[in-house]
């Protein structure tokens, strides 16, 4: 068996029950550090930033394009940093688990904190792209780093109830980062949804220097530079024939087919180099495993799809079908965070009990599937209060699966390869995601154009023009009748494709039931396998 050598800065002695050194700072029959509640904390406000960082410019867009004179390039504000947020997620859990995770960890608090402070001071758009994809580069190690940070100080089964938390988190940007976000663009300015990350990121690195003991790793780190080069590109490829495709391009259009080609070669040409290479970045061993890839897929199908789908369209059916404003509607998706962690922290309770974790994404995937049966029957009449009850809903399914499908493929891997597995599964999801979003948008501009077109008479369909500048401004100050008719037009082309998806959380049920159960290792479990040496063999090196 391969053994971590001691945590930097700390004694260390042999246990001479069991053969297995201990930490001093570790009490007895325990495995995290006595400060872990501030480590903790640190973790949390670092992977917050990073998850809010996708969202919160979203309502501060029409702001910061007029003012930097750069509506054509728009679009790019967003793009930058899920890109580079994508890009850079294995090759900070591969790092991580080469390196050791503490400078990791610094280095992408860093690289965020400079990209922000570019965005801030930013007086032209190429400034501000740059910026934002050196805080998506910083960004995608937060969240990476951080879940792996927490599965090198606990063992799988006490980890659930820690890692709960650390799911809710991604919901709760998916809310509170628009609604900020629209905050400090009405009452300050759209440079402090950059200037926040200051104080908060230099805290947390403060934090993370002083608190956090990893072990070292003396190994010699042959980075994978033609695969990540060619992940890079795949990853381009991909996310921009899914943002394009259908919005600012047609699905004909040569650059958007160009886009497609390129990304299904990059991705061939990326798995032939992950065979060869001496440390690939996203190990094709991993795909041995059948947890990971029931895992992996079942994220990208059900949380990619359900909860981005929600979070992406339900604001503005808001707006649009009850005439609430930008930030009633985002206060309105405040049940669907109310969702998340009444069922993440609970259910991550009870896992550290039992050890036991399958039975959760079925129930989550059986949830969100009754959940998009009960919004394709939504109806215009329908009380606004109703949404809400399908969106706490939808919420409460994806809290028993965000973090719980992390955990069972972390808990399928030796503490050597954690940041790499938990780094490749966070990566799928992000694609998936982004390919779910682009479908369903798709698929609702499409719909939604079609039902225009039958719907509004030739004479009136000038004072409405065509989809892509259907606002909710706009719809309110239509004529009653026009209005409605638009109303209902929205109504039409959107809430059917609920009903479109069942089949595939019906494919995700079956994933759910499939998931291979791995009972969650205990603390003597742990220990026995990551321990440090006995005290008559030597430290060998991990990696």
């Amino acid at each position: 068996m391969t053994h971590a050598p001691a945590s930097e800065g700390i004694d260390s002695g042999p246990d001479p029950a069991k053969g297995i050194e201990r930490n001093a700072e570790i009490e007895e029959g325990a495995v995290k550090p006595h400060n872990f509640g501030l480590i903790f904390a640190a973790l949390m406000l670092t992977m917050l930033l990073g998850a809010l960082d996708q969202t919160i410019v979203s309502t501060a867009l029409p702001t910061i394009v007029g003012e930097l004179n750069g509506i054509e390039h728009m679009a790019w504000i967003t793009t930058a940093y899920i890109l580079a947020a994508t890009i850079g997620m294995p090759v900070y859990g591969k790092l991580g688990d080469l390196m050791g995770r503490k400078n990791i960890f610094l280095a992408g608090i860093a690289l965020f904190l400079v990209g922000s402070v570019v965005c801030g001071l930013a007086q032209n758009m190429g400034t501000l792209i740059a910026g934002r994809a050196l805080q998506g580069l910083g960004g995608g190690g937060l969240m990476i780093t951080s879940q792996a940070i927490i599965a090198d100080l606990v063992p799988p089964r006490e980890r659930a109830k820690y890692m709960a938390p650390m799911g809710a988190v991604f919901g709760l940007s998916s809310v509170v980062g628009p609604l900020l976000g629209g905050w400090f663009t009405d009452e300050h300015s759209w440079r402090w949804a950059f200037w926040i990350n200051l104080p908060l990121g230099i805290l947390a690195f403060f934090v993370a220097v002083v608190a956090i003991k990893l072990p070292r790793k003396a190994v010699k780190v042959t980075l994978d530079y033609l695969g990540t080069a060619l992940m890079a590109a795949a990853v381009t490829c991909t996310v921009l024939f899914a943002s394009w495709g259908g919005t600012q391009y047609e699905w004909s259009d040569p650059l958007v087919i160009g886009l497609g080609v390129g990304a299904v070669v990059a991705w061939v040409l990326f798995f032939v180099a992950e065979k060869r290479a001496d440390e690939p970045v996203i190990p094709l061993h991993l795909f041995r495993s059948p947890i990971f890839n029931v895992a992996t897929l079942l994220g990208m199908i059900v949380i990619g799809l359900g909860m981005f789908a929600i979070v992406g369209y339900m604001p503005t059916y808001l707006q649009m079908v009850y005439g609430k404003s930008a930030t009633e509607s985002g206060l309105l998706l405040i049940p669907m965070v109310v969702g998340i962690m009444g069922t993440a922290l609970p259910s991550g309770a009870i896992m550290s009990k039992t050890g036991k974790y399958k039975v959760y994404p079925i129930a989550g995937t059986a949830i969100i599937m009754l959940t998009a049966y009960l919004m394709s029957t939504l109806d215009v009449s329908d009380p606004v209060w109703l949404v809400c009850v399908y969106v706490f809903l939808a919420g409460a399914g994806v809290g028993l699966m965000m973090q719980t499908l992390v955990l069972a493929v972390q808990n399928d891997f030796p503490a050597a390869e954690v940041g790499t597995a938990t780094s490749a599964n966070n990566f799928f999801r992000e694609i998936g995601a982004t390919l779910g979003v682009a479908v369903v948008g798709a698929v609702f501009a499409s719909r939604l154009t079609d039902q225009l077109a039958s719907s509004i008479p030739p004479e009136a369909a000038a004072k409405i023009g065509d989809s892509d500048s259907l606002t909710p401004a706009l719809v309110r100050a239509l004529p009653a009748d026009l209005r409605d008719t638009v109303v209902n037009s929205y109504q039409e082309a959107l809430v059917p494709i609920f009903l479109y998806l069942l089949p595939v959380f019906a494919v995700g049920l079956v994933l759910a039931f499939v998931l291979k159960e791995k009972p969650l290792a205990d603390n003597a479990d742990w220990h026995a396998e990551n321990a440090a040496p006995t005290a008559d063999k030597e430290p060998q090196p991990v990696g």
